[in-house]
């Protein structure tokens, strides 16, 4: 009679757990959609700035002359805009005066494109495949030669479900050209 008890007790126990289980992963799915759908519309609203159809061979050797010319470095922000935290940095940092001005003021900015049109192999290639090692937006600084001098992996520079503003301008203020 006890085992029968204990081996009751026991598949009653089990039997619970499960259905608790099964009405928390319930909720989770109902919590993972309504982010989903959060993201999608705040990703609506945010600005584009990468650009499949661009030949960023082109554009990046562009840049370069002109960051020599202007004595910047260059960020390059690789990503697409099919990615919520490449929208969110990019939006973060012009509407935050202080680090508009850092990068107006030091850095040429150019938004890489890594999406199925355009996944731009021969660049990424040339840098490294930084994407492959930390995801996207992952951030690539040139010297004012076009010289890679560092890359920047962006969940260091996150807070929550956005971006830190100290990390992010230190971050800035680390790679700017030094100044003779």
């Amino acid at each position: 009679m006890r085992k029968s008890v204990k081996k009751l007790l026991f598949v009653g126990g089990v039997f619970l757990f499960s259905l608790t289980n099964a009405q928390t992963t319930q909720l989770t799915k109902e919590q993972i959609e309504a982010k989903k759908k959060a993201a999608a519309e705040e990703k609506a609203k945010l600005p584009k700035p990468y650009h499949p159809e661009a030949n960023a061979e082109s554009d990046i050797r562009n840049i370069v002359k002109l960051a020599k010319k202007e004595h910047k470095n260059v960020v390059i922000q690789a990503g697409g805009n099919w990615c919520i935290w490449c929208l969110r940095f990019n939006n973060y940092v012009q509407q935050t005066p202080e680090l508009k001005q850092i990068v107006d003021d030091n850095y040429i900015y150019y938004h890489l494109n890594w999406s199925p049109e355009n996944k731009n192999e021969k660049i990424f290639s040339s840098y490294g495949n930084p994407g492959e090692k930390f995801g996207y937006p992952v951030f690539i600084i040139l010297n004012e030669d076009g010289k890679q001098i560092h890359t920047q992996d962006s969940a260091v520079l996150e807070e929550g479900s956005g971006y830190s503003q100290e990390k992010v301008k230190d971050f800035f203020n680390a790679w700017k050209p030094k100044k003779s």
